[in-house]
């Protein structure tokens, strides 16, 4: 079985002078990635593929210094939109989080639609895997909003916040022939107990 990874970033640096999509890890976020990147999961993902947001390609850059992996940027990977709104306050932030997946088929505030930012990411990852050997295990990094949508997709679930990762720096893994499920969200120091070496 070839597993197909989508790993979040972890915590950031937060600056509202800096629009989001160029906030880069804290210092607590870089140490997670640091902390887990010789696991084999991690190791054996030779080819990794991020977002263009500065965060998530730092948090592939750390990964492949230990496994040399190549790293692919798609911009189209980015989290949902929501230049609409800016920098929000961590409340008011997740309040229309909550919106945002409680209403799908509307644009919460001016934000992406979550039915569109889901058909998007789920887009990315078939032209993703057009051109991907399906026995090498695959690491995507992303974000947890349209890392939910995927894993939603997925899964069979309507788009629901109660599937949402548990914190940033989670993964969640697919099976790179079916795309089912093999795992929900788990902080990444826990994967290698679910599942172990891919």
């Amino acid at each position: 079985m070839t597993v197909i990874y989508y790993l979040s970033h972890p915590e950031v640096t937060i600056d509202p002078a800096i629009p989001v999509p160029g906030w880069g890890l804290s210092a607590t976020g870089r140490a997670r990635v640091l902390a887990v990147r010789d696991a084999a999961w991690l190791r054996a993902c030779r080819r990794i593929v991020t977002s263009a947001e500065r965060k998530a390609v730092e948090t592939a850059e750390l990964v492949a210094e230990t496994s040399a992996a190549e790293i692919v940027v798609r911009p189209a990977m980015h989290e949902n939109d929501r230049s609409a709104t800016g920098f929000l306050v961590p409340a008011e932030f997740e309040q229309v989080a909550s919106e945002f997946f409680a209403r799908p088929e509307e644009s919460v505030r001016g934000w992406e639609r979550a039915s569109d930012a889901q058909a998007r990411i789920a887009g990315e990852l078939e032209a993703v895997l057009a051109g991907h050997d399906p026995t090498l295990p695959l690491l995507l990094v992303g974000h947890g909003g349209v890392g939910t949508l995927l894993y939603c997709r997925h899964a069979g679930l309507a788009i629901d916040r109660r599937h949402d990762q548990p914190r940033s720096g989670s993964v969640f893994a697919l099976d790179a022939r079916s795309l089912a499920p093999l795992f929900t969200w788990r902080p990444m120091e826990e994967v290698e107990r679910v599942l172990g070496p891919c």
